[in-house]
């Protein structure tokens, strides 16, 4: 069974920073390129970032407008686990956060995990 657990969200100020880690279990996470995926309240889901897998001929990682310069996506394929470092977070990256497995055309089909809350509030 496929299994995707986040955590490391929670309440912080504007300015401040989370780690959100990801453990995965039941595929061969190493294979698949991963990502983040969040959707805020009364919007639309967002992909986040991706990181490649170790079979990408291009490894990297991508983000969204939104978050480039201030997310960064990792990965540690000897603990099966993805994380997103979050730092000069805003009130606008409120959201839940989903770890996703790269795994349709569409990144809104990807299987996700349940998501963990960040709300950034003074």
């Amino acid at each position: 069974e496929v299994q995707l657990v986040e955590s490391g969200g929670g309440l912080v100020q504007p300015g401040g920073s989370l780690r959100l880690s990801c453990t995965t279990s039941g595929f061969v996470f190493s294979s698949y390129d991963m990502s983040w995926v969040r959707q805020a309240p009364g919007k639309e889901l967002e992909l986040v970032s991706t990181i490649t897998s170790r079979h990408d001929l291009y490894p990297g990682t991508t983000y969204s407008d939104s978050v480039k310069g201030r997310f960064t996506i990792s990965r540690d394929n000897a603990k099966n686990t993805l994380y997103l470092q979050l730092n000069s977070l805003k009130t606008e990256d409120t959201a839940l956060y989903y770890c996703a497995r790269a795994d349709a055309t569409d990144f809104t089909y990807y299987t996700r995990g349940q998501g963990t809350q960040v709300t950034v509030s003074l």
